[in-house]
């Protein structure tokens, strides 16, 4: 890879590595070691993906832990496998066109490798690990909880509910036989990577606010958020 592509490629991650080795690793994927003869050592990027799943998973579990105390540890265990689970995590590689960065086989490259989400999610994995190993855990939480919070909205409410807007139509046409409205506040950034801001009320009230990749995600982060509250004052 080019030092335009790796300097490019820094850009969008916000960090600059001091050893340029561990980001070449970590966006080399196994099947050019598997192309290369016998005798031939290449490194490649499943050893800082083992390692950036780690620094995920603690990252993140401290955050969900110190942000949710009213959870115990089965809630926050779905929350945290919905955070880093292999869909969004190949989400955050496309948001940073990761694909185009890689280093592949020919058969790889072929046969589409680089939108491959395993190989996105993978590498993302281990892009982690090497900012990690790069830095300090403090500089790669920083990365991690600015990457996440993008899409979480803060990460204000607990990503547990798998349809969040279901719920909240429910609960509150069941209570008041009247459903929700939603409205999009807003819309920022370049036209390749927008984020939206919705807003969901009920009777004239705002219940919740979210942000997301499209309308339907920042939606559903409002609903989250607007369950979120409606269980607090019946807690209280």
């Amino acid at each position: 890879m080019s030092a335009q592509n790796l300097s490019e490629f820094q850009k969008k991650l916000g960090y600059f590595f001091k050893d340029l080795s561990l980001l070449r690793m970590a966006l080399t994927h196994p099947s050019v070691a598997h192309e290369q003869g016998p005798g031939v050592t290449v490194y490649h990027n499943q050893r800082l993906e083992f390692l950036g799943d780690a620094v995920l998973q603690l990252v993140l579990t401290r955050e969900l832990y110190t942000k949710f105390p009213a959870y115990g540890e089965g809630p926050l265990t779905k929350a945290r496998a919905q955070l880093v689970n292999r869909r969004m995590l190949a989400e955050h590689g496309k948001r940073l066109n990761l694909g185009q960065y890689l280093q592949l086989s020919r058969g790889e490259e072929s046969s589409g490798g680089r939108e491959r989400p395993s190989s996105l999610a993978d590498a993302y994995e281990a892009v982690v690990g090497a900012l990690f190993l790069d830095s300090s855990y403090e500089t790669a939480r920083e990365f991690i909880l600015r990457e996440f919070n993008d899409v979480f909205g803060g990460l204000q409410v607990l990503p547990t509910i798998d349809n969040p807007k279901g719920e909240l139509q429910e609960k509150l046409q069941s209570e008041f036989n009247e459903a929700p409205q939603y409205k999009l506040e807003a819309t920022t950034g370049p036209d390749h990577d927008r984020v939206f801001e919705c807003t969901v009320h009920h009777r004239g009230v705002e219940l919740g606010r979210g942000k997301g990749k499209n309308k339907k995600d920042a939606e559903s982060q409002a609903a989250l958020m607007a369950l979120e509250k409606l269980r607090e004052k019946v807690a209280i």
